[in-house]
């Protein structure tokens, strides 16, 4: 007999879980007993925000499901943006709710919610679990629905008294993931449209990629002389250096791919939805009827046909569909022989980086320094904000693993990002992007970072402002300004208050000492960077854009 608590540790245990995130909670102390004797990682962290965007992140990170546990009522509301951020980015992750016990049900008892209610439209399945007797077999089927099919979030509930609650249960047996894979038939009708397609693109995005997928996509691309674009915030998917490399298909597109993915007449999309960021607003594809011939390759069903009328749907994973055209050959000479090298070097100008900007900061120059500097395999890791532009259009990503930044645009991921990053790879150097309203919603994780002794570097790009609004609000309103600018700390001092190692960049000419100094400490370090808000993009100032809106 074991009581439900054990039984949970018992069955995360036997499913392969090696660390998980959470804020304790008294409705869950039983798990925290069992989790004193258990071989699983446990960090400790300062908001359940924050906790539940690590879970994703090692997620994200790992293929395989993020594990989060939090306290009922505000620590399950609380929770929600990691769960939204999962759902949105396809991302497998397990959260488990501290509950009220079971007589005390409907009562509106205290910190009482119904998740099954509240977490319906974030989760892929949300349960709650009566008897101790059938934990193992929720919590596999949690890792089954996380992991399948289109990945995404899990929810179970568990009532505080039916976790001291003793019981007999089957022993636990690991999940095992659904494969999907391309049939020969589709397989055979791809290699028809390839061979008469005479301006193909190929887009990569979604989740249930791996290192090894990756490759065999970029020999398949290498072979077809194929023009290939990462869709947003997917960019460690192909290597940014790599002749065929035509760009990012997100926000802020270069005008240049978006036209290339407008003329296109054979589109393929593996493993993505295209949703509104990557389509710029379902703009780049007609829905539902593409004027491309659209080849849409994605492992759940349910997405194929959803947004957009393809011309042939393959239900297949990404690295089954990878597996499948690595053999994939052009049987004679290719018309479009040129086109990946025209769109490589429309990227390479699109994404140097200005010299100059205004303000005694500019970021085009610590972007170069950054790219001349940093590790191949450093980890990148932001939250939302128009700081992110300067990430995303002027670091070239080299590696798979190297990428974590939430498709759903929430601001706050950045830092807790970091710290799940730091946490599964303490061998490589993790950098976090952050404005200074991004990194204020999760900075208290900073605290997390030093306690665990993880020596990320944050970049705070500090305008002084929501930048991202104010743009548009200059754009929309101009002079209008509300509720838009913000009166910060002074980060350097509030990273050495933590522990950790701060410094301030007052010129361009102080980042790259800066850094160096952060990255020799051996501490989680905050470089803030004062940047002036006219630098709202790299393209355009704020005046611009309020004069000639």
């Amino acid at each position: 007999m074991k009581t439900g608590g054990q039984l949970i540790v018992e069955a995360l245990a036997a499913n392969g879980v090696e660390r998980l995130f959470c804020v304790p909670g008294e409705s869950y102390l039983a798990v925290l007993d069992a989790l004193h004797d258990a071989d699983i990682g446990v960090t400790v962290c300062r908001a359940e925000g924050g906790a539940a965007m690590m879970a994703e992140t090692w997620g994200k990170l790992t293929g395989k499901p993020g594990i989060c546990f939090v306290t009922r009522g505000p620590g399950a509301t609380n929770a929600s943006p990691g769960i939204h951020i999962a759902m949105q980015d396809s991302t497998p992750m397990i959260l488990f709710i501290g509950q009220v016990q079971r007589d005390a049900r409907e009562r509106e008892a205290f910190q009482e919610v119904e998740y099954r209610r509240h977490f319906a439209d974030m989760a892929k399945w949300v349960a709650e679990i009566d008897d101790p007797a059938r934990i193992p077999e929720f919590v596999t089927r949690a890792f089954a629905v996380a992991t399948s099919g289109r990945p995404g979030p899990v929810v179970l509930a568990l009532p505080e008294d039916m976790l001291v609650e003793k019981a007999e249960a089957p022993a636990p047996q690991a999940w095992q993931p659904v494969e999907t894979a391309p049939s020969p038939a589709a397989i055979r009708k791809l290699d028809m449209l390839l061979e008469t397609a005479k301006k193909p693109l190929m887009i990569l995005g979604g989740s249930r990629w791996n290192a090894e997928a990756v490759d065999r996509i970029t020999r398949f691309a290498e072979r077809w002389e194929m023009p290939i674009g990462c869709s947003f915030r997917r960019q460690m998917l192909f290597d940014h250096l790599h002749p065929n490399y035509a760009g990012d298909v997100g926000i802020g597109i270069n005008p240049a791919l978006a036209e290339r993915v407008k003329q296109a007449d054979l589109l393929l999309l593996v493993g993505g939805r295209f949703g509104e960021m990557p389509s710029s607003g379902y703009t780049l594809v007609d829905t539902p009827y593409p004027r491309q011939t659209l080849v849409h390759v994605h492992p759940d069903p349910e997405e194929l046909g959803r947004v957009y009328r393809p011309a042939l749907a393959i239900n297949a994973a990404p690295d089954a569909f990878a597996e499948a055209v690595d053999e994939l050959t052009p049987i004679g000479p290719l018309p479009w022989a040129g086109e990946a090298a025209a769109a490589h070097a429309a990227y390479l100008e699109w994404s140097t980086p200005p010299e100059t900007g205004p303000g005694a900061v500019a970021m085009g120059p610590i972007m170069a320094w950054l790219e001349a500097n940093l590790p191949e395999d450093a980890v990148m890791t932001n939250g939302a904000g128009n700081y992110a532009t300067w990430l995303h259009r002027f670091h070239r990503f080299r590696r798979f693993g190297t990428q974590a930044a939430p498709t759903s645009g929430s601001m706050g991921y950045g830092l807790p990002a970091a710290v799940a990053a730091k946490q599964l790879y303490r061998d490589r150097m993790v950098v976090c992007f952050a404005g200074d309203g991004c990194f204020l919603m999760n900075g208290q994780d900073f605290a997390t970072a030093v306690q665990y002794d993880l020596p990320i570097i944050v970049l705070v790009i500090n305008n002084g402002m929501y930048g991202t609004i104010r743009m548009h609000q200059e754009r929309e309103y101009p002079g209008r300004i509300s509720a838009t600018g913000l009166t910060n700390p002074d980060f350097a001092a509030l990273a050495r208050a933590y522990g950790g190692h701060g410094e301030t960049v007052e010129k361009t000419e102080d980042f790259a000492p800066a850094f160096e100094r952060a990255r020799t400490s051996g501490k989680p370090a905050i470089i803030e960077i004062k940047l002036d808000p006219e630098a709202i993009t790299p393209a355009r100032t704020l005046t611009d854009i309020r004069e000639k809106r």
